[in-house]
């Protein structure tokens, strides 16, 4: 068994993430575990439920350090591939964060419109 280095916890619920997911696993390190935040210990990872709906997370084991959104994103590409690993980098940049920020709130906020989406997928204020 692999130890794991790196939690990529997204929406299970989504069709859309979990498109994404299934691509962003067959890239990743062995060391990467991808997993729905539906399946997870969340407590146990220092995740809450609410801030899973909200957007990706990845935490860091063993520092526990948390990252969501655009820097998930990034973090869980950096430790793909290449070509990935270098998107990952790139969307990390400090320069890019307004930019990454965006993009992921974008996608986030329409994820039930993209290929793979279902009604679902839609972010609402009760969920």
């Amino acid at each position: 068994m692999v130890d794991v280095s790196l939690h990529v916890i997204f929406d299970g619920d989504c069709a859309f993430c979990s498109s994404c997911a299934r691509f962003l696993a067959a890239r990743v390190r062995p060391s990467v575990s991808v997993r729905p935040w539906q399946e997870v210990e969340l407590e146990s990872l220092g995740l809450t439920a609410v801030e899973c709906a909200e957007a990706l997370q990845c935490v860091a084991v063993p520092s526990g350090e948390k990252v969501s959104g655009h820097r998930a994103v990034a973090a869980a590409l950096r430790s793909c591939r290449f070509p990935w690993s270098t998107i990952g980098r790139v969307i990390g940049w400090r320069v890019m964060s307004p930019l990454g920020s965006l993009v992921y709130r974008l996608v986030a906020n329409n994820r039930h419109r993209l290929p793979g989406g279902t009604p679902a997928c839609k972010v609402t204020t009760d969920r």
